[in-house]
């Protein structure tokens, strides 16, 4: 009996497994498929959408439900947190229709996949390289667009973001000797990045390095550069210590 109780409930579970794995194999006409894709997608169901939606897509049967497919799996994808395939979906989809009324919305939302797919200062910077030229594109292609605002908000994040990986850069150059690097990367990130507050902190790690290049006057120059420039700055405090202030 015991036996029999066992092998019952393993083929229960069996069951149960191969059902939540069964992949959804869409099968009829193009609309119906589509307002498949559609009813997954409203239910938080992406992958299932996608799977229709692709099918759609496939048939040819319908211009403009291939169209509305193609841009509802970009959507599909960005949603489902697939920031890669997002990003590729909707490069497609304006490559294709590039007068569509969606285009702008898809050139955003594309940005926006690159965008979420920065990791962290000590990472790969592709994705922050590649938002801020997609970003770029968007306020060359749509001058006062609907997501100019947000545009430009992202666009100072990515800045941002690419000067702490300079000052990320410069102070590994700063603690393994190499002062004569950690100088350049530091002053050329100060002309690149002038109008972000995240200068004082550079300046200090300049400042920094100079006195370990055995250059005192130049440190104290870019220390006090630091406190007159930038007074709001985290920094100005350190920066008073290393002067006797």
């Amino acid at each position: 009996m015991k036996h029999y109780l066992k092998a019952a409930f393993c083929a229960v579970m069996t069951a149960v497994l191969l059902q939540g794995c069964a992949a959804v194999k869409p099968n009829g006409p193009s609309d119906e498929m589509f307002k498949q894709g559609e009813a997954s997608f409203k239910k938080g169901d992406y992958e299932d959408a996608i799977a229709y939606w692709k099918k759609v897509k496939e048939s040819y049967q319908s211009p403009e439900l291939t169209t509305r497919a193609e841009i509802g799996i970009a959507d599909a994808y960005f949603l489902n947190k697939d920031f890669i395939e997002a990003a590729v979906a909707y490069e497609d989809f304006r490559k294709l229709h590039p007068n569509h009324e969606r285009a702008g919305f898809a050139l955003y939302r594309q940005a926006l996949s690159h965008f979420n797919q920065i990791s962290g200062i000590d990472t790969d910077q592709t994705p922050v390289k590649n938002a801020m030229i997609t970003f770029q594109s968007y306020l060359r292609q749509y001058p006062g667009g609907e997501y100019t605002a947000e545009v430009n908000e992202k666009i100072r994040d990515c800045r941002d973001k690419q000067f702490q990986y300079e000052i990320y850069v410069g102070r590994f150059y700063q603690r393994t000797g190499k002062d004569t690097a950690a100088i350049a990367r530091f002053e050329e990130a100060l002309k690149t990045f002038k109008e972000l507050p995240r200068c004082g902190e550079a300046l200090y790690y300049l400042g920094r390095t100079y006195q370990d290049a055995k250059q005192p006057a130049k440190a104290r120059e870019t220390f006090e550069r630091l406190v007159k420039e930038y007074p709001g700055s985290t920094f100005v405090s350190l920066a008073n210590k290393e002067t006797g202030k």
